[in-house]
């Protein structure tokens, strides 16, 4: 019988210079009900899910006020406070949920501050270890939105702040604000609209949080061919691609299913040859 490898098989990164986390993470938006809306179909089986990734040593949870909304976050806190010393949990804010599968930019400072402060009671934390703007706000300017989180930094309640669905103009233009450590946009074997932001992140010492990770890994032959010979999943496969392609890659696959989360974190006990990771790089 094999023994069921951890997250720290995939080996560590920094973030911010000050954090250290094993590079395969969790993401706790299924954790929540369909749509993102509301609780979760089994609350016992989200609370499972979250144990479970902990034990496998999974130390990083990415997560936002909006999913659920506040669901998630107050399932984090349910399953795991008092929370492991090296677990580092990162949250979002700047999108309002009107509905089930609905989601809306708020870029506003004043809305930027209460979504912080709700997250910080949700997920009983003193300070925020990585927050993270979810989205910029076509109607406010950027500059407004990431002033407002360098002042709840200098106010003690965020540690460090990152950006997600930026281009790199964007980036550059929060960077001018304040000290920006991570970047999480889209990206998977399929969908590389962010490959330079990849590049960028690995030439800065940035953690890259692709969201939508394992997304539409079954078309692709070069995942295909080598799930054939691991014997592991196309979806294993993909993360494996996904560790292997930059060193600042944090994946972050998420589910609702212990077992899955399980095999999830399986895959960073797969080694993929050159010609493999060359092969899915190419979509064949």
């Amino acid at each position: 019988m094999h023994t069921q490898p951890t997250a720290a098989a995939a080996g560590t990164i920094d973030i911010g210079g000050d954090l250290t986390v094993n590079r395969l993470g969790f993401g706790a938006m299924r954790i929540t009900g369909p749509g993102i809306w509301g609780g979760p179909p089994s609350r016992d089986q989200a609370i499972a899910t979250l144990r479970r990734v902990v034990e496998l040593e999974v130390n990083f949870i990415d997560t936002a006020d909006s999913y659920g909304p506040a669901v998630s976050e107050e399932l984090i806190a349910e399953a795991l406070y008092p929370y492991p010393d090296d677990l580092v949990i990162a949250t979002k804010g700047g999108l309002l949920r009107p509905g089930p599968n609905r989601w809306v930019p708020d870029g506003r400072p004043e809305h930027l501050r209460e979504a912080c402060e709700g997250s910080l009671r949700r997920l009983r934390l003193d300070q925020i270890p990585l927050y993270q703007f979810h989205r910029v706000d076509p109607d406010v300017p950027l500059a407004e939105s990431i002033g407002a989180l360098s002042e709840l930094k200098d106010e003690g309640k965020i540690r460090h702040i990152g950006v997600s669905n930026v281009t790199e103009a964007q980036l550059r233009e929060a960077q001018r604000i304040v000290p920006i450590v991570s970047v999480q946009n889209r990206y998977n074997a399929a969908d590389r609209r962010s490959e330079s932001m990849v590049d960028l992140c690995e030439q800065e010492q940035l953690a890259f949080l692709p969201w939508a990770p394992v997304q539409e890994a079954d078309g692709n032959a070069g995942v295909a061919a080598a799930a054939r010979r691991l014997g592991a999943s196309a979806r294993q496969v993909v993360l494996a691609w996904m560790l292997a392609r930059s060193p600042q890659i944090l994946p972050i696959p998420g589910t609702g299913s212990p077992s899955h989360a399980a095999e999830n974190v399986a895959a960073a006990g797969l080694e993929l040859t050159p010609g493999e990771i060359e092969a899915i790089g190419k979509g064949g």
